[in-house]
């Protein structure tokens, strides 16, 4: 089942314009960017983000975004703020992951 227009909005609307979260389509599905840092994504009308050391903190269960996927954590659409600190912690650390990738 691919995620709704409707639940990409709602999700959208959630954060701050100054969070700079901005989602990309991808076969039906959205990749979730913070500031320009791929942090997790919408599958089957959930709101899933990877798994890294601080996000943790958040003890959000794991789900499976499709087949073959590695697991991810599982974030509560209805709770706009942890949704927004999750967005936070995880892009911050993906930022870190990446920047480490690049030397």
């Amino acid at each position: 089942m691919a995620t709704s227009k409707e639940f990409l909005n709602f999700v959208l609307e959630s954060f701050d314009p100054s969070d700079g979260v901005t989602a990309r389509a991808m076969m039906g599905e959205y990749c979730l960017y913070r500031q320009g840092v791929l942090f997790g994504g919408l599958y089957d009308g959930r709101v899933l983000v990877k798994i890294t050391e601080n996000n943790a903190q958040f003890c959000m269960p794991t789900a499976i975004p499709y087949n073959g996927a590695k697991p991810m954590y599982f974030v509560d659409a209805d709770d706009r703020e942890l949704m927004r600190e999750v967005a936070r912690v995880t892009s911050v650390d993906m930022a870190r992951v990446k920047s480490k990738k690049k030397n």
